[in-house]
This record gives C-alpha cells, sequence and structure tokens, in this order.
C-alpha cells in the first residue's frame, strides 16, 4: 500500500494546527501508536513554523507546502517554503540556536528526536525544504517491514 498526499496553505500561525491534523490522519493508516503519531505532529508543528516564522518572517503572504508519502514502513513528510532560505543550515540545526531573541532554537532538534531521519535543504532568498522519515516500530523496534 502506498498513499500519497500534498497540502499548501498560506503562511498563517493558524495553519500549524491544520498541517499537524492532515499529517496525523495520513500518519493514522499504518500501525503506529498514538505516540508516534504525537511525535509526528510535533515534529511538523516545528517545521511549519519555521516555515512561517523564519521563512516568511511572520508575513501571511507566502506559501507553505506538505507532501506526505505513506508506505507500509513508514512516512516521509516534506514540507517546503519560498521565503528567505537558511544561510547557515549547520548552525541553525545546533540546540539552542536561532537568530530570533525570542526563540528557543529547538525546533531541529525536536524534529531530530522525534523522527528516524531528517534532511534539510535551503538557498538563501528562494526557500528551504524539511525532509522528515519515521518508521513504524513494534514494542519500540522498527518493524520487520521497516528494516
Amino acid at each position: 500500500m502506498t498513499n500519497r498526499m500534498t497540502l499548501r496553505f498560506v503562511s498563517l500561525a493558524e495553519n500549524v494546527g491544520l498541517a499537524r491534523v492532515a499529517v496525523a490522519a495520513v500518519a493514522s493508516q499504518i500501525a503506529f501508536s498514538l505516540q508516534d503519531i504525537d511525535e509526528i505532529k510535533v515534529a511538523v508543528s516545528e517545521a511549519v513554523s519555521n516555515a512561517i516564522i523564519h521563512g516568511y518572517q511572520g508575513r501571511p503572504d507566502g506559501w507553505v507546502e506538505i507532501q506526505c508519502d505513506l508506505d507500509r514502513t513508514g512516512l516521509t513528510i516534506s514540507i517546503e517554503d519560498w521565503g528567505v532560505g537558511i544561510r547557515d543550515i549547520e548552525l541553525a540545526r545546533q540546540p539552542a540556536y536561532s537568530e530570533d531573541p525570542e526563540r528557543m532554537g529547538l525546533g531541529f532538534v525536536f524534529m531530530e528526536s522525534f523522527m528516524h531521519g531528517l534532511s534539510v535543504e535551503s538557498t538563501p532568498g528562494q526557500g528551504t525544504r524539511v525532509e522528515m522519515r519515521r518508521l513504524v516500530t513494534v514494542s519500540g523496534e522498527l518493524s520487520r517491514d521497516a528494516q
């Protein structure tokens, strides 16, 4: 079984909840636990919030696009914006780093800790694409299908 969902919305903070619910609905189609789905939702919230807050610097006129690819082994989520981009991805992925002193700088830390894979591509002035992968586990171990 494979399934794909694409969702595109404007860069409004209210749409973080929409993104969480939509991705959770897709994830619930396979053997993820409730804890798995909660962790996926946190990772999605962080990625979408980053796109809105940092990518578009809070402007409500940008687009954020989520694509989910689901198969029997797990879920791949890509979140893309066409905002200002990230100048130094490695620095941005460091715990507690943020260009905004009002922010904690833990978004990428949460994404990495709750997902089984994270990649970030960004071009200053053109935008950012975050891709995350969550594998199905059974009692904390990867399922046979995911190995």
